[in-house]
C-alpha cells in the first residue's frame, strides 16, 4: 500500500470538510510516514500538531483513512527528529490519539456587540512567517480550545509585532463557531474603570458600580488583557485582576495576556501574578523577518488598492530599509503613496521611493539577512556605521569599505547586482558591478588588501 497515495486521498477529502484555515495550519505540512500492525505514524512540524491534532481531529482523520484503506488504526503523530530517532534506535515514545470535541456554533450578538474587536484583525488578514508561526498555531490552538488547553496564553513582544492581532483573531473565531462570551480590553481600559468603582451612587454606595465591574469582567468565557505590563505599580488594580483571575482560571475560562515583555521581566507586576501567568503557555513573537516584511508589504499593498503599482524593487527596498514591525511598514506604504500624489501623480519607482521614505528610516530593524550581516561586520571593522556604508557619501573613508562590501555581498551570497543596489541605499546595479569589479582587480596585486577581505570572510562566515 503507497502511503503517499493514501495521505494525498486522506488530505483531499479533509480539505473538503474544513474550513482553509484549519486545514492549511495543521495539516499542510503532515506527512503519513507508516502504515503497519494497526498503526498509522503522521510526521507533523512542530510539537504543538502533536497535542492539538490528537485532541480535535482523531476521528475525522481515522474516518478518512479507513475510507481510503478498509482498515482501522490507531493514530501516533511525531516529529521528524522523532522518525529519525526511531529509525536509528528502533524504537520511539509516542503518543496515543484520543478522541476530540467540536464546539457548538450559536451566536449571542450581545456579547459580540460589547467585545471590543478590531473586525480588521482576523487570522485571515493575519500574515504568517518563520518569527510568528508557533504563536499563530497556538494563537489558533487556543480559539478551537478556549479554556482547555494553554490557559492563560501569555504572547509577549516588541511593539508592532502581532499581539494584539492575534488576541482580536483568537476573539473572533470563538465567536463565530461558538455563543461564548468574548471580552477583550487594554490594561489601561481595566485599571480606568476598576477607579470608577470608588465612585458613589445616589444612595451613597459604590455597590452598583463594583457590580457592574466584576459582572463585566468575571461573567465572560474569554478574558483577554492586551499591554498588562501597564499593571505594574498600580497596587489595587493588581489585586483585583489577580481576583479576576482566579476567579475565571477556576470557572474554566479563557484567559489571555499580551505584554512587550515576558512574564519573569515584569519587575512591577506582583509575584504571585507572574507565577499565574507560569501557568499556561508563553508565547515570544519576533519581529516580522526579511522575507515576512516583503509578504506583509504585498498584503497592504493588495488591500489598499493603489491607483498606482509599486515594483518589487520598491517592495524590497521598503523591507530592507523600513521596520522592523508591521506599523512602520504600513506607514511607509501609506506614505509612499501619499507623496506620489502630493508630486503631481508621479509613477511610484525606486528613486521616488528613497526621497519619499529618506526620513522614515527605522535605526532598530536588525540583522533581516545576509547582505546587512556583511555590511555590518564591513562597518564595524572599518569603524564607520552601516547608515554610512549604505549611504551616498563619496569620501574616501567610506566608498572604499562600501565597494569591499559589494563585493563581499556578491561573493558571498546568491543576490543579483540590482538586489544588492537596493540594500545599498538604492544604487544603480551598474554601480555594484563597478565596485566588484575594481576589487577583484586590486585583489590580485594588493596583499594588505587581500588580508583584508580573508579577515573579514572570516568574521562573516557560512551566510545561509
Amino acid at each position: 500500500m503507497n502511503v503517499d497515495i493514501v495521505w494525498t486521498k486522506v488530505l483531499s477529502n479533509l480539505k473538503d470538510k474544513l474550513t482553509s484555515l484549519a486545514f492549511v495550519t495543521w495539516f499542510s505540512e503532515t506527512e503519513l510516514y507508516k502504515l503497519n500492525d494497526g498503526k498509522a505514524i503522521i510526521i507533523v512540524p512542530m510539537p504543538i500538531h502533536k497535542k492539538h491534532l490528537a485532541e480535535n481531529y482523531a476521528d475525522i482523520i481515522s474516518s478518512s483513512l479507513y475510507d481510503n484503506t478498509k482498515e482501522n488504526y490507531d493514530l501516533y503523530f511525531l516529529l521528524k527528529e522523532e522518525i529519525e530517532e526511531e529509525e536509528q534506535e528502533e524504537k520511539q515514545r509516542i503518543e496515543v490519539v484520543e478522541s476530540a470535541k467540536s464546539s457548538s456554533n450559536n451566536d449571542n450578538n450581545n456579547y459580540k456587540a460589547n467585545s471590543n474587536l478590531n473586525p480588521n484583525y482576523t487570522f485571515d488578514t493575519f500574515i504568517v512567517g518563520n518569527s510568528n508561526k508557533f504563536a499563530h498555531a497556538a494563537a489558533l490552538s487556543v480559539a478551537e480550545n478556549p479554556g482547555k488547553i494553554y490557559n492563560p496564553l501569555f504572547l509577549y513582544g516588541n511593539s508592532g509585532v502581532g499581539k494584539t492581532h492575534l488576541m482580536h483573531a483568537i476573539g473572533h473565531y470563538i465567536q463565530e463557531n461558538s455563543d461564548k462570551r468574548v471580552l477583550y480590553v487594554t490594561s489601561e481600559q481595566f485599571i480606568d474603570e476598576f477607579i470608577k468603582t470608588s465612585r458613589k451612587d445616589d444612595n451613597g454606595t459604590n455597590f452598583n458600580y463594583v457590580e457592574f465591574f466584576k459582572n463585566k469582567y468575571r461573567n465572560v468565557d474569554v478574558l483577554m488583557i492586551d499591554d498588562i505590563q501597564y499593571l505594574g505599580g498600580a497596587e489595587k488594580s493588581q489585586e483585583e485582576f489577580f481576583h479576576t483571575f482566579n476567579n475565571l482560571f477556576n470557572d474554566s475560562k479563557q484567559i489571555i495576556v499580551s505584554s512587550d515583555r515576558s512574564p519573569d521581566d515584569l519587575k512591577q507586576l506582583e509575584d504571585r501574578l507572574k507565577t499565574r501567568f507560569s501557568w499556561g503557555l508563553s508565547v515570544n513573537i519576533s519581529p516580522p523577518d526579511y522575507n515576512l516584511r516583503k509578504d506583509i508589504l504585498r498584503k497592504k499593498i493588495i488591500a489598499n488598492d493603489f491607483e498606482k503599482d509599486i515594483p518589487e524593487e520598491v517592495v524590497e527596498y521598503i523591507a530592507s530599509n523600513i521596520g522592523p514591525d508591521v506599523r512602520h511598514l504600513e506607514g511607509a506604504i501609506t506614505r509612499l503613496a501619499a507623496y506620489s500624489t502630493i508630486m503631481g501623480g508621479e509613477e511610484i519607482d525606486l528613486d521616488l521611493a528613497i526621497e519619499a521614505l529618506k526620513d522614515f528610516h527605522n535605526k532598530g530593524i536588525g540583522e533581516k539577512n545576509d547582505i546587512y550581516r556583511i555590511q555590518k561586520i564591513v562597518s564595524e571593522h572599518f569603524q564607520i556605521s552601516v547608515d554610512d556604508i549604505r549611504s551616498k557619501k563619496r569620501s574616501s573613508n567610506i566608498s572604499f569599505p562600501r565597494q569591499i562590501a559589494m563585493y563581499l555581498c556578491r561573493t558571498m551570497t546568491t543576490e543579483s547586482f540590482p538586489k544588492i543596489g537596493i540594500e545599498f541605499g538604492g544604487k544603480d546595479h551598474s554601480t555594484v558591478m563597478h565596485s566588484v569589479e575594481k576589487i577583484e582587480k586590486e585583489l590580485k596585486d594588493n596583499k594588505d588588501l587581500s588580508n583584508i577581505v580573508e579577515k573579514l570572510k572570516k568574521d562573516i562566515g557560512v551566510v545561509q
